[in-house]
């Protein structure tokens, strides 16, 4: 039973479940069919290692993939682009020269055409992280985990957590406003259209922006960093400031529009009631009564930025250089702002100089980390990376060769992050040391046939003398041929030769594991052969890849010494057959076939003679092993 109040089944190559103890009470009580159905589909199909991964890869994605790897970077680049698109969107109003506001339609159109290609990478989004599987929270202690691929569970996961973020980000909310709403609203549209675009656009970038980080997190936990070279995550960090002074920059404008209509607003009300609030929409500028009004208004001389009359504030350079009325391109202006009286300017120009202070502190922290080295580890890995390349390069290695290494460097890295396990592990108390072993290595130690029948004690004594080992794919863990060191070191009389493995083990994936060395091996062998010695001497046999090939090289001369007495016993019936016969004439020569058949019998009794001479018959070349007695204790 796991942590989780799961049942870990066992099932054999074929599919087949292999039964528990405990288990056959509580699984008699439900139908054959019905049981079988629910344990493959609760227990087989959802949860599998990542390298079981294959058979549902289709349908079910890996996070840790290589296909989710590189989606996670051209969505962060997407989230990035849409962060700074929507931000453009307070550029639609501008300010014409006849004291009106209009929206700018070349600029509507294409914000709209590129904001909808940003909303659809949300969506795909939304798909896809219905389809990718998550690693189940009790699997975390060691390795990488078991995959959940449940399309159900994955499902209800995700509609728990951030299915809704996801869902509010990739709404459509500023193309609905501006083409649909606004349009069929009743009133001053240019006001409607500020109002709720402000409105709008910061409530659904906030989610959009929150969506950066766990995507960054990511891309981190998958690949280690978010860029792998020093002068891509200055960049990145740059992008990341710059992205805020644009926001600024965006709505410094619109509050420039606000401050220029509320100073309109202003002269309106000393000028009632000619003057209305609806003449300064572009749309009213052919209305008789609006003409009629501003021929004989002086509002342009009241609300001019040289005027004294009203304060503009930190907007007046916007009015002054007419960034409001200038094309889109040039809607740019930097210089320091002199603010009013105005509380709400007071605010904004606050905001602005303690944003810029916390970010330009931030900017500055992490461009000295990239730029310097983003970890000290890191940068060692990198160096590494570098000379390791040269070393390559210089004794002339084969690209695959080349590849395998990069493999194996990426793998280390990404499963340690440069730190050494043991020398971390050899800095705290033997009683902290001898918990984490057991809790990273105990359910790994007793899924070893030979070791399942050790006591607690004897784990223990395992645990602490596992050594953890890294395996790329393709790489090969034991080949055929080399020493068989588990069944020597468990015989209590070992030979001076190493016994030969008959099996090679291929890594088909990565591979975290934890390895035995020969003299631990040798001593925890000694201290188990005490124990159990029945049952050790039955898995020594049951286990032991030189007793089954002895045992299959047995059965191959037993068969082989049937076939020969099968074939002795047919030739004496042939010969007797012949006997029986009467002799021919002597008139008649005698056939060719008959003499053979005569020297083909008399050869096969001298061949039976023998054959009842010898002991034992045919006999394997292959010796049989030594016969172990655990109750001797070595000296």
């Amino acid at each position: 039973m796991n942590g989780d109040g799961m049942v870990k089944l066992k099932y054999n190559i074929n599919g087949t479940k292999i039964s528990e103890p405990g288990t056959e009470r509580v699984e008699s009580k439900l139908p054959a069919t019905t049981r079988r159905g629910k344990l493959l589909k609760a227990k087989v199909l959802s949860r599998v290692f990542s390298e079981d991964f294959e058979r549902v890869k289709k349908k079910i994605l890996d996070p840790r993939g290589p296909v989710i790897r590189r989606w996670n970077k051209i969505f962060l680049v997407a989230c990035l682009v849409s962060l700074f698109v929507d931000p453009l969107f307070f550029y639609l109003p501008i300010v014409k020269k006849d004291v009106c506001i209009d929206i700018g339609i070349p600029l509507e159109v294409i914000l709209t055409m590129v904001r909808s290609l940003a909303d659809a990478f949300y969506i795909v989004q939304i798909f896809i992280r219905f389809r990718t599987s998550y690693v189940a929270p009790p699997s975390r202690v060691f390795g990488r985990g078991e995959l959940v691929i449940d399309s159900g569970k994955i499902a209800s996961r995700y509609l728990k957590k951030s299915f809704w973020i996801d869902l509010l980000a990739a709404l459509p909310l500023p193309q609905v406003l501006i083409w649909i709403i606004i349009p069929n609203l009743n009133g001053s549209t240019m006001m409607n259209t500020k109002n709720m675009l402000r409105f709008i656009i910061i409530f659904q970038y906030l989610p959009r922006l929150f969506l950066i980080f766990p995507l960054s997190s990511q891309i981190v936990n998958a690949t280690g960093v978010v860029t792998e070279t020093a002068w891509a995550g200055a960049a990145y960090n740059l992008m990341l400031y710059m992205l805020a002074s644009h926001v600024l920059g965006a709505c410094w404008y619109l509050l420039s529009i606000e401050r220029q209509e509320a100073c309109w607003k202003t002269a309106c009300d000393l000028e009632e009631p000619y003057c209305q609030y609806e003449y300064f929409d572009c749309n009213k500028v052919k209305d008789p009564g609006r003409l009629t009004w501003f021929n004989s208004s002086n509002i342009t001389s009241l609300c001019s930025p040289s005027s004294s009359s009203y304060p503009f504030g930190i907007y007046g350079d916007a009015l002054e250089f007419n960034v409001t009325t200038a094309p889109f391109f040039n809607n740019s202006l930097g210089q320091n702002l002199s603010t009013s009286t105005y509380a709400g300017e007071i605010i904004f120009a606050i905001i602005i100089a303690t944003v810029g202070l916390v970010l330009f502190a931030l900017l500055i922290g992490n461009m000295q980390t990239y730029l310097q080295s983003t970890t000290v580890r890191l940068e060692e890995w990198r160096i590494k990376r570098t000379d390791t390349e040269q070393w390559m390069r210089h004794r002339q290695l084969p690209p695959e060769l080349r590849q395998s290494i990069r493999k194996y460097d990426q793998y280390k890295w990404l499963a340690t992050r440069g730190v050494d396990e043991e020398a971390l592990l050899e800095g705290l108390p033997l009683d902290l040391r001898r918990d984490i072993k057991r809790h990273l290595c105990l359910d790994l130690v007793r899924r070893v046939p030979l070791f399942d029948q050790m006591d607690e004690r004897m784990l223990d004594a395992i645990c602490e003398r596992l050594k953890p080992a890294l395996c790329t794919e393709g790489t090969y863990l034991v080949r055929e041929g080399d020493p068989e060191l588990l069944t020597w070191a468990l015989d209590p009389r070992p030979s001076v030769v190493l016994p030969s493995s008959t099996r090679t083990v291929k890594a088909i994936s990565e591979v975290e594991a934890f390895a035995l060395r020969a003299e631990d091996l040798k001593f925890v062998a000694a201290q188990f052969r005490r124990l159990h010695s029945k049952q050790l001497r039955h898995k020594f046999r049951f286990y032991s890849h030189q007793w089954r090939t002895w045992a299959a090289c047995f059965v191959q001369a037993a068969w082989r010494r049937f076939k020969k007495r099968k074939e002795a016993t047919k030739l004496r019936a042939m010969e007797d057959l012949m006997v029986a016969e009467p002799e021919p004439e002597p008139t008649k020569p005698v056939s060719g076939l008959a003499i053979y058949a005569a020297k083909l019998a008399a050869s096969t009794r001298r061949g039976i003679n023998m054959h009842s001479e010898s002991d034992t018959g045919v006999v394997s070349p292959l010796q049989k092993p030594a016969e172990p007695d655990f109750s001797v204790d070595e000296e």
